[in-house]
């Protein structure tokens, strides 16, 4: 499957949303679960996730799309396998200290939340971006052909 990387920023935002409404659901309800707090807490805390990360899609996939126009490579297996993993490394970093704040943790006990949060979005993160690369290819395959 080679993936068309003319996206226009619309197709971004409604990629980079779709995403993280998705993707934040899931984790209102793990972290409400796992952590035993209250939904609202865990809402806030995939509230501000969603906006940081949403952010952080948008520019990331930009950056991530010039490299292969430049590079030329295919988005196989282990380029997504790379692509997820430095998405969710900044992720982490970048939101410890949130869930530090909005759930009353130490550094390190949310820390280890945010990594715990990488075995929920790793996974989701690869078969999302995949899943959406191939629906899209199909519908502009189809396109093409009509």
């Amino acid at each position: 499957m080679k993936v068309e990387l003319n996206k226009s920023t619309a197709e971004r935002i409604f990629h980079a949303v779709l995403f993280e409404l998705l993707g934040n659901v899931v984790i209102a309800i793990f972290i409400s679960a796992v952590l035993k707090v209250s939904l609202l807490q865990s809402g806030k805390l995939s509230v501000i996730s969603a906006i940081t990360a949403t952010v952080w899609n948008y520019i990331f996939n930009k950056s991530f799309d010039a490299l292969q126009r430049r590079y030329a490579f295919e988005r196989n297996f282990i380029v997504r396998i790379l692509h997820a993993v430095i998405f969710e490394i900044v992720l982490v970093l970048s939101l410890t200290p949130v869930a530090m704040f909005l759930l009353d943790l130490s550094l390190t006990k949310a820390f280890v939340v945010e990594i715990g949060l990488i075995f929920v979005f790793l996974p989701y993160t690869l078969v999302f971006n995949w899943t959406y690369d191939y629906i899209r290819w199909r519908l502009v395959a189809n396109k093409a052909s009509a």
